[in-house]
């Protein structure tokens, strides 16, 4: 194997490893020799990330004798359905896995969700390994065992935990990301320097330029931190119980936008994680609970990432009040009708509010532009 940094997921008798470094497709077979006994996976992909990588996995898995099948899938948000999971669960059944065989997840955020979830499902549950190929998926989606669909009603709605048994990151597969979809996956690393790591905060804001412009290096190092912390959280807190859910600074905010915006390219997850943060934190300073001069500092970061941080640069036709609460309501973490928030005190410190109440919300929206 090429020269990696490992990062362990230390969960009582389900522990995995997280390996991140370069040139890493061309070598999957021999990465995962040991977490696929029976030498046979069937691979779920898309029909953009088969085009670019599916070969060289293919090659990578059979150079170490794994015989590899591969599901190509539509590329989208819209295939993480409950068409698409039925789909998907057909064509497993066609490939006759059987409990002992192991399914390779090899995309983003998208084809990760979807896989992990039919694992979950399948045949009342199957190993999985995850091939993120994003820099969103490498840095969350792709660790921790949350799986899901969509539905109409929100993001990530019916799911699953189901943990991976490794996860591959190549950072060599980041270059052929369009910069859009770069700067979405960059959201979720700024999201872990936010929430509760001020030093890697400000290094983001000394490198982000590097970062962005696929410095090796700088991304290595950005992309280890975010999953180190991540695996730190997921370690204490697997099913979201506690701590846990300060992962999801802005994604109450940020999936109502998706689930407003129809869950497609007019508006990426991590385009809507980065208002979702810049609207938490004009929120918490609106609230007296973090200083503007934090949220200010907050938002400029965002925005330097060519993220968008106010509702007008999400959509120019207004978004309404009543319908962004009414997502925020049927969001995970919201109790008995309540919203929950995660919100900042500071650059680097952040805390769950319950019950947030909608006339505070519907006060906030307004003075952000909704109606």
């Amino acid at each position: 194997m090429s020269q990696h940094r490992i990062v362990k997921v230390a969960l009582d008798g389900r522990a995995y490893e997280v390996w991140i470094g370069v040139g890493m497709l061309a070598k999957a077979g021999a990465a995962l020799l040991d977490v696929i006994p029976r030498r046979r996976t069937v691979v779920v992909t898309d029909e953009t990330v088969a085009r670019l990588h599916g070969e060289t996995v293919r090659a990578g898995l059979e150079d170490a004798g794994i015989s590899a099948e591969f599901i190509v899938l539509p590329p989208g948000e819209q295939t993480k359905s409950f068409d698409g999971l039925a789909d998907l669960c057909d064509r497993l059944l066609a490939a006759q896995l059987d409990r002992g065989d192991v399914i390779t997840a090899l995309g983003g955020g998208v084809i990760g969700d979807l896989t992990g979830f039919a694992a979950a499902i399948y045949k009342r549950g199957i190993d999985f390994v995850q091939i993120p190929t994003t820099l969103l998926a490498q840095v969350d989606s792709s660790v921790g065992g949350k799986t899901a669909i969509d539905t109409p009603r929100g993001k990530n709605l019916i799911g699953a935990f189901h943990q991976p048994r490794r996860v591959l990151a190549d950072l060599d597969a980041l270059s052929t990301l369009p910069l859009r979809e770069l700067k979405a996956g960059y959201a979720e690393v700024l999201k872990y320097g936010l929430l509760g790591d001020l030093a890697f905060f400000e290094g983001l804001e000394h490198d982000s330029d590097r970062l962005l412009a696929m410095d090796h290096d700088v991304l290595a190092k950005a992309v280890e931190r975010s999953v180190a912390m991540k695996a730190e959280i997921v370690a204490e807190d697997e099913r979201e119980a506690g701590r846990r859910a300060l992962l999801n600074l802005g994604h109450t905010f940020g999936h109502a936008l998706e689930a407003e915006t129809g869950f497609g390219d007019a508006l990426l997850h991590g385009e809507a994680v980065g208002a979702g943060m810049a609207l938490a934190f004009r929120f918490s300073a609106s609230e007296g609970i973090c200083l503007d001069v934090d949220a200010q500092r907050a938002v400029r970061a965002i925005d330097a990432a060519g993220l968008p941080t106010q509702l007008a640069q999400v959509r120019e036709e207004h978004f309404s009040v009543e319908r962004l609460i009414d997502h925020m309501r049927q969001d995970k973490k919201a109790e008995s009708g309540s919203v929950t928030l995660v919100l900042p005190r500071r650059i680097g410190e952040t805390f769950v509010e319950k019950g947030v109440s909608s006339e505070r919300l519907e006060r906030f929206l307004r003075s952000e532009g909704a109606v």
